[in-house]
Parts: structure tokens; sequence; C-alpha cells
């Protein structure tokens, strides 16, 4: 056995003997069991209730990073933890409830899309842990899967908000979730809101700002949300294309630099 690797074992099993902090592994374990009962409801057919639930996941999951960086007691135990909840709660569940509700008819192909979404979101947790000190901590790299399930989920309750016919749900949804994998192991900037400028003193008009969004969001709470995260969803892809001519200039005057340099040194 590699000797880094059993020194890292050993290094892990003395750090639990020594303890866990319970608070933050508190939020994670609601996160967990908000999408375990999502299941439960799935299973039972009130799939608005799975939806709702999948919200609760996601609030819980919010919060458990939140609260260990603000009373430092995050852990590699915490860091392991979350990403196991993250993929039951936003990978296993939406994905069950959306074949449940809607991807069953289409037989193999169905549950095919439901199991890439899941995959898809293992992929995207792992590299998250991968990358988690290399990358800038604004912007996630490829759609956060809480997002991914949120997005699965408001879609769910937009469609019982209106009242859509069946065959519109299916052909929306098996698009949908093809999509959401795709954006999950893409390369694409999301914003992740941990800028903690955003908890700072801000100026008056933004006050304001929120408490117009959450009368917006409070008039119509489906239909908004909906929005707000489709939004969120096509940001990613969005900023991609606005920003693809900087982009590409900033990459022919880097290549330009370099040429000049290796022209330079030869002579």
């Amino acid at each position: 056995m590699n000797p880094e690797l059993q020194d890292g074992r050993v290094e892990k099993a003395e750090s639990i003997k020594r303890g866990i902090y319970i608070l933050p592994n508190l939020f994670t374990t609601g996160s967990l069991f908000a999408g375990f009962y999502s299941m439960v409801a799935s299973l039972n057919g009130n799939f608005s209730t799975a939806a709702l639930w999948i919200f609760a996941s996601a609030v819980f999951d919010g919060l458990d990073g939140k609260v260990a960086r603000m009373t430092g007691t995050t852990s590699k135990f915490g860091v392991e933890y979350d990403s196991l909840a993250d993929l039951v709660a936003f990978g296993v569940t939406p994905a069950l409830m959306v074949y449940a509700w809607a991807l069953k008819p289409f037989g193999r192909v169905g549950w095919l899309a439901a199991f890439l979404f899941v995959a898809c979101g293992a992929l995207r947790l792992a590299r998250f842990n991968v990358q988690v000190n290399t990358v800038e901590s604004k912007r996630f790299v490829g759609l956060p899967i809480p997002a991914a399930a949120s997005m699965v989920a408001s879609t769910v309750l937009l469609f019982y908000h209106f009242e859509w016919p069946s065959s519109f749900k299916r052909l929306a949804i098996i698009m949908l979730i093809y999509l959401l994998a795709f954006l999950m192991v893409s390369s694409f900037r999301y914003y992740s809101f941990k800028d903690p400028e955003l908890i700072k003193r801000q100026p008056f008009g933004f006050l304001v700002l929120a408490i117009v969004l959450l009368i917006v969001v409070a008039a119509a709470p489906v239909v908004m949300v909906f929005s707000i995260m489709l939004a969120y969803v096509l940001s990613g892809p969005a900023a991609f294309v606005i920003t693809w001519p900087r982009r590409r200039r900033l990459e022919k005057a880097v290549h330009k630099g370099r040429e000049t340099a290796h022209r330079e040194s030869d002579s």
C-alpha cells in the first residue's frame, strides 16, 4: 500500500476519533432527510410535495456550509458527508421523481435519462471536491447539482400550477433532464453567491430592490421561482457567449506575446 495513502487514512481515523462538529453536520443531515422524504413522496405519487421537499433540502444544504464557515467548524468529514448527502438529495431524489412523474412511459430511454442526471451529478460533485482549492470561490465550474435539482422541482410545480397536458410534460422533462446533465459537467461558470461582500454594508437601493423582489415572488411564487431558477441555469451559457470575444482577444494577445518571445530568444 502507498505509505502516503496509509498515512492519510490514519490521519482521518484519528480525526474522527477526536470527534466531529455537530451543528453543520446536523444541517447536512436535515438536507439528507428532506431528500429522502421527497423520494417517499414520489413513491406515493405526491410529486408536488416531493418537489417542495427538494427545495427544503436545498435550504438545509445552503445553511450547512455557511454555518460551518461562520463558526469555524469546517472539516474533511463534513465535506465528504455533504457530498454524499448532495448526491442522494439532489441526484437520486429528483431523478426518481421525474422518472415516476414523466419519464416512465419512455421506457428504457426514460430511465437512462434519469440515470444520466444522477451520473452527471456525481461527476459534478467529484470534480468540485478535486478543484475546491484551485478554482475561484466566487464561481462554480459547471451547474451546481442543487441548482439542477431545484430547476427540476420548480418545473414540476409549474406544470401542476398551470395543469399542462401529460404529452407536453413528458417531452419538456426529458429535454430538460438532458440539458441539466450536460450543464452540470460543462465548463460554464456560475456565480456561487459565496462572496463575503454580499453580507457587508450595501447601498440603500439594494434593500429596496430585495423588498420588491420578495413582493414579486410572493405574488406568484411558483412562476417566479421557476423564472429565477431558469435565469440562473441559463446564466452560465449566456456569460460564456457574452465574454467570448474578450477571451478570444486575450488568447490572441497571449499567443502573439509567446511568438514574439520565441523569436527574440532565437535571435
